[in-house]
């Protein structure tokens, strides 16, 4: 049971707090430390040998309906064995990204309002929650997750969505880069013989060993180092020198075969991260193109001190110190030396890891029963107007039965979700 069962207001119980990434899901209890489970974010259909990612935005509405009414029971009652609750009995606050998709969010909702019958749901921002676990009111926020990149901008606790960046480089991004690596650069041995290339081994590889692969084995370098292993990729001519690449490790595929990884791939893929493309953009210039994006100047010093990356891809070795070394460098350029009017760039170190940081937030705001109340949509309103409220929709605010703008809150929430114009 939750570690501060009753200790609510009235004695009610804790809301599930529900972080659904594109690859990992993270759940627990409001007011812990820590999610109770991360898990992956796909369901094993029977008579499928690979797994279906729950979070799928290309497919039918009652498809993922299904896929998501499996995941959740998942979640509560046979995944996660320190999440053994009524649903009927806890509010749930969901992290969510601002670009999710609408149908998304209301297919979520007729999960846990018509199957599981939750007393209420918040959808709260996950760039927004992220800010929560320092204590400040203004930041950006970059979330390097699975399938992209985001940038938002959160100034005295309102997000400035006019100013979002983002690119599809992520998790996913560096995955399927690293694979290519291995198909063509790396060899297998077997019992029976050595040396041979991996495609005549295995037709292709697993992403879960993928993944393993980049978190065992690859790092981010530092700038300069950096800088000469995209001039030695990109040199046609042959005449830059590569620095000399880490040592070889060999990665045992399934007890019988070994997988002989070379060391210049181990610090060149995370390089596609960095890497301009034809349009001079990379996760470093989303950072930069934010900032001078309807962003006064005076916000934009203030923005560019409070720097704060979460995210799992963000959890490589060197990225956070390979990222400040880019912005840092970007900065000089004239493209950027006369719009920002700054050139202090400062990271905070959140008390969680990049890949808890927006789950830690939302523990924290779910823990505020009164507030959490006050801010999250009810069963009634639900099964009355048969559809939620946007979080950010300043035309039409709710009612004042969803919204109670007479109860106090702290200033950073009740800007945040503030629906006044």
């Amino acid at each position: 049971m939750p570690l501060f069962e009753g200790l609510g207001s009235g004695g009610e119980k804790t809301a599930v707090v529900i972080d659904l990434g594109a690859a990992y899901t993270k759940c627990g209890f409001a007011g812990e430390t820590g999610p109770r489970c991360i898990i992956p974010s796909e369901i094993q259909k029977p008579g499928l040998q690979q797994p279906i990612r729950v979070v799928q935005y290309n497919i039918n509405t009652e498809e993922l309906y299904s896929n998501l009414k499996e995941f959740i029971h998942m979640l509560y009652f046979r995944q996660c064995r320190h999440l053994l609750v009524n649903p009927r009995d806890r509010r749930v606050v969901v992290i969510e990204s601002i670009l999710c998709p609408s149908h998304f969010r209301e297919t979520l909702s007729r999960v846990f309002f018509k199957h599981f019958e939750v007393p209420s749901v918040l959808f709260a921002p996950s760039h927004l929650m992220s800010i929560l676990t320092l204590g400040i009111n203004s930041a950006l926020v970059m979330d390097c997750g699975y399938t992209e990149t985001l940038v938002l901008p959160v100034y005295e606790g309102i997000p400035i969505l006019s100013a979002w960046e983002a690119l599809p480089l992520g998790g996913k991004a560096i995955h399927r880069e690293l694979e290519n690596m291995l198909v063509e650069h790396c060899t297998v041995d077997t019992d029976s013989s050595k040396g041979r290339s991996l495609p005549t081994v295995m037709g292709s590889i697993p992403e879960e060993i993928v993944e393993d692969i980049k978190v065992r084995t690859c790092f981010v370098s530092d700038l300069q180092r950096g800088l000469k292993i995209q001039d030695t990729r990109f040199n046609l001519e042959g005449t830059a020198e590569r620095p000399s690449p880490p040592p070889d490790v060999d990665y045992p595929l399934d007890g019988e075969k070994i997988l002989h990884i070379k060391g210049s791939i181990r610090d060149a893929v995370i390089e596609t991260m960095f890497e301009q493309d034809n349009e001079e953009k990379s996760v470093a210039t989303l950072v930069l193109d934010s900032l001078i994006k309807n962003i006064g100047l005076f916000e934009r010093k203030v923005l560019s001190e409070n720097l704060v990356i979460i995210g799992g891809t963000a959890m490589l070795p060197g990225f956070l110190h390979r990222l400040l070394a880019e912005i840092r460098l970007l900065v000089e350029k004239p493209r950027y030396q006369q719009a920002l009017s700054t050139k202090t760039f400062r990271l905070h170190n959140p008390p969680a890891k990049p890949n808890c940081t927006a789950w830690l937030g939302g523990a924290i705001f779910g823990a505020l029963q009164d507030i959490l109340g006050s801010r999250s949509v009810s069963r009634d309103y639900y099964n009355q107007m048969g559809r939620i409220p946007d979080w950010c929709c300043l035309s039409s605010p709710p009612p004042e039965a969803v919204y109670d703008a007479g109860k106090a809150a702290p200033p950073l929430m009740k800007r945040a979700f503030s629906t006044e114009k």
